[in-house]
């Protein structure tokens, strides 16, 4: 099963600041919307990005230790946890579809969108699924450390499984957008210095987080590929590409909302 869509692209890999990133997911919303193309991207984060949910309240960030380290910080639309999306440690995909492709029933979708991420991840040896039970949070306010939730957090079998990557999703304008992470390297420490949490050490992370790199992946470009080809066989997509008119859109986007204080901070999206 896929979605049901008559035409798919897909955008080749891109690095971008995380704010271009979540505008160019809502302008393929857009297009999803208005056309009925779908568009799935594979894509990763120039610089390092902390990435925030829609709900989380700024005090849980550490601004400071943030800026002093190169590391921009967005937020989605989304919900959960905060993601440090690191450029040479997280990979990260978005499939976007009319919104009657998509199952209705958010379960469902999950299912359903999941499967090609499930998929990348076999085809490089690593045996992921859905969490089989809930685990209570480490840590609320990041995605990785907060509990994992059978619905859409997928993880490495173990004693206790070990998430490894995180997805949600939005509605918007007969659209849905399904966007997630892949860990493909973790520094703990780096993950804890992002937030305002004293009391967590990086033993904690470890024993909660796997990573690709970890499971015998040695190269991201392997990891990248994977998920692009799952993509491919998975929804039938063809090769292609933003157009000029999207771009400009996204830019718009990015700097008027994505990037702006308003939102990042207060959740105000622009008028």
């Amino acid at each position: 099963m896929t979605i049901d869509v008559e035409s798919c692209r897909l955008i080749p890999t891109e690095s971008h600041p995380g704010a271009e990133n979540m505008a160019l997911d809502e302008i393929a919303a857009r297009r999803a919307a208005d056309t009925g193309t779908a568009t799935a991207r594979v894509y990763c984060w120039e610089p390092s990005t902390l990435s925030l949910g829609y709900t989380q309240q700024p005090k849980t960030v550490a601004w400071k230790w943030c800026r002093e380290h190169g590391i921009d910080v967005t937020r989605r639309s989304t919900g959960g946890g905060g993601i440090l999306h690191e450029s040479t440690g997280d990979v990260a995909y978005s499939i976007v579809a009319p919104s009657d492709a998509v199952p209705s029933d958010l379960l469902d979708a999950y299912e359903l969108l999941c499967t090609p991420v499930i998929d990348a991840f076999a085809s490089l040896g690593i045996e992921v699924d859905f969490a089989s039970e809930e685990q209570p949070p480490i840590y609320e306010p990041s995605c990785y450390l907060r509990g994992i939730n059978p619905a859409h957090d997928l993880v490495v079998a173990g004693t206790p499984e070990r998430k490894i990557s995180g997805n949600a999703q939005y509605r918007q304008r007969d659209a849905v957008v399904q966007h997630g992470s892949l860990k493909y390297a973790v520094d703990p420490d780096r993950l804890l210095n992002c937030f305002t949490t004293e009391d967590i050490d990086s033993d904690q992370v470890r024993e909660r987080v796997a990573t690709v790199e970890e499971l015998g992946v040695t190269d991201l470009t392997d990891m990248i590929d994977a998920l692009e080809g799952s993509l491919v066989a998975f929804l039938g997509a063809e090769p292609g590409n933003w157009t000029e008119a999207e771009r400009a859109a996204s830019k718009t986007l990015t700097t008027e909302k994505f990037e702006a204080e308003e939102w990042i901070r207060h959740r105000e999206a622009p008028a």
